[in-house]
């Protein structure tokens, strides 16, 4: 009978090994290859069901889960109501993303939660120094040719390193290992993120760098005007230019268009308070929308993720999203304070701490690859701290 009963599970663990190697390989190309991150994904997640149907177990996910799932109703509703429901359910298809919480959850328990954030920081590290090389060789040095990695959009770049960077920051403050890596590749992180001329990548680091600060020791905050001060002595001018926009955006275009999207937003969630326009129908009925002050004559989405998920999604996803958010941080704190991994949790608590800075002038939760490398970070903690990994 032991015999039969390990020949049974064989099959099991090389289906388990596969769809942990198929993760790692996510981490590993997320941020160079979203058609091989998904792929990748697509691989995982079929090993991730079979095994549960095999085995008739339950899904098991971190608290922060089941707001998701309710944001995910919200927005299949919202696009069954849509101004054009065909394209609001194609675009509907980046919910398959959140697979990823208890994907990672099953998947990355124990130590391999830390590798896998090991291989994210190197990888991160990597895409850096593409992005340098195209700042310095290859001429994407100006606001009309901005570096953007390997990745399709400089925005899509900067808020990937942007977590990296509040991940690597976190394991230099609360890390046992892995701790000289952080700061080896943490100049060129910051560098790259710096060169990207991406002003909301900016505040979201400082807004995530500072918590954690703040979370580790109050008097090291103190190195936050020694690196301000360092930063603007090395920085190019076309750097120093672009953030002093930030403290007086009415000189700048894209800061004037970005307040007058959310007078558009207001007016549309009026107008659809309960199911939005429909996801991806925002470009459509924006000119509609559009107030005097405005720049561009439409826009693809708001630049803000709270009014773009309420204009396109309705009130309802707004509210499921609002509470995966104080349900992930209500989680992280908890973890910060008590697991024994603590940099885990706090590179989850300073990339959410960014993402939502950046948010306010960025739909950053749209984006697929920002979206993916966000929800495995966040998800890491509550995987290496399952099943007995908090002291009593």
């Amino acid at each position: 009978m032991g015999t039969v009963a390990l020949s049974a599970n064989l099959p099991q663990a090389r289906l388990e090994r596969v769809g942990v190697f198929a993760l790692f390989g996510i981490g590993a190309t997320m941020l160079f290859s979203i058609a091989a991150a998904q792929i990748l994904l697509g691989l995982s997640v079929l090993c991730w069901l079979v095994l549960h149907l095999s085995r008739r177990a339950e899904v098991n996910a971190p608290p922060f889960f089941w707001p998701l799932v309710a944001y995910a109703a919200a927005t299949l509703v919202a696009a069954g109501f849509s101004l054009n429901p065909a394209i609001s359910l194609a675009d509907s298809k980046q919910l398959f993303l959140f697979l990823l919480v208890p994907l990672v959850y099953d998947f990355a328990r124990g130590q391999r939660a830390d590798t896998l954030l090991t291989i994210i920081i190197s990888v991160g590290a990597a895409s850096a120094f593409v992005g340098i090389v195209q700042y310095g060789i290859l001429n994407y040095d100006n606001l009309g040719r901005r570096m953007q990695g390997t990745l399709s959009h400089w925005m899509t770049y900067s808020g990937t390193l942007m977590l990296v960077i509040c991940a690597a920051t976190a394991r230099l403050l609360y890390g046992t290992s892995g701790r000289l890596w952080a700061a080896f590749v943490m100049p060129a992180l910051i560098v790259a993120l710096s060169l990207t001329l991406t002003r909301g990548a900016w505040v979201g680091v400082a807004v995530g760098v500072t918590l954690l600060l703040l979370s580790k020791d109050l008097r090291l905050l103190a190195l936050i005007p020694i690196v301000a001060i360092g930063g603007v002595l090395l920085a190019p001018q076309s750097v120093i230019d672009r953030a002093g926009t930030i403290l007086d955006p009415k000189k700048d275009l894209t800061s004037i268009d970005r307040v007058a999207m959310l007078e558009a937003g207001v007016a549309i969630v009026k107008d659809y308070p309960l199911m939005g326009v429909g996801p991806d129908q925002i470009e459509r009925v924006y000119p509609r929308y559009r107030v005097p002050d405005a720049v561009k004559p439409t826009n693809p989405h708001l630049h803000n993720v709270p009014m773009q998920i309420a204009a396109e999604r309705g009130l309802p996803a707004l509210a499921a999203w609002i509470w995966f958010v104080i349900t992930v941080f209500g989680g992280l704190f908890r973890l910060v304070r008590k697991a024994r991994n603590k940099s885990l949790a706090a590179a989850a608590i300073g990339g959410m701490a960014a993402m939502l800075a950046a948010g306010l002038t960025e739909y950053n939760f749209g984006d697929s690859e920002f979206l993916m490398l966000l929800l495995v970070i966040i998800t890491l903690p509550f995987a290496a701290n399952r099943d007995g990994g908090l002291p009593s």
